[in-house]
């Protein structure tokens, strides 16, 4: 294994432990747990390491958070705002529309996403739940992790942090 993918492999295990130390840190909205944690975690995987790992991560830390019952099942859905964001970086290199991607995977799709899981897997009675359900706490779960990832973000761009990470 080169030195690269050894550091890239390392910076997604802290991310990941980052995810799922933070999901200690979750608003109960409706029938969800919302972690801004988790999308900061997403906005920072997709800027340093790419869409594909941003996924393992949030792979990682959704599994990691059910397992110690620290989340639902509901949680592998940020893995679409991962994608999305890790896809928006990749290709712009704009972090607000990363940000902007976030909002949309894991808040707007993520959310309807949400739906089917609640029902089928989670066992809720379709009756009592909506499509749209899950798309207003995840939003504000979103939107709350996108503020945290704009002043970590921005506070990195100005100390050329970030510029040094991606040079080594």
């Amino acid at each position: 294994m080169n030195q690269n993918k050894t550091k890239k492999l390392a910076m997604a295990g802290v991310l990941c432990a980052v995810a799922v130390a933070g999901s200690y840190i979750s608003i109960p909205v409706f029938g969800s747990k919302c972690a801004p944690v988790q999308h900061m975690v997403n906005i920072l995987s997709a800027i340093l390491l790419g869409p594909w790992y941003g996924v393992g991560i949030a792979f990682s830390a959704s599994l990691i958070r059910n397992l110690l019952s620290l989340g639902t099942p509901l949680a592998f859905t940020s893995m679409i705002g991962a994608l999305l964001s890790g896809f928006a970086y990749y290709k712009t290199k704009n972090t607000w529309l990363v940000y902007l991607a976030e909002i949309i995977g894991s808040g707007v799709l993520g959310g309807l996403c949400a739906y089917p899981i609640a029902i089928f897997i989670m066992g809720k009675d379709a009756s009592n739940i909506a499509f749209y359900t899950y798309v207003i706490p995840f939003l504000i779960s979103v939107v709350g992790g996108a503020v945290l990832s704009v002043i970590l973000v921005e506070a990195l761009i100005k100390a050329n942090v970030l510029k040094l990470q991606k040079e080594s």
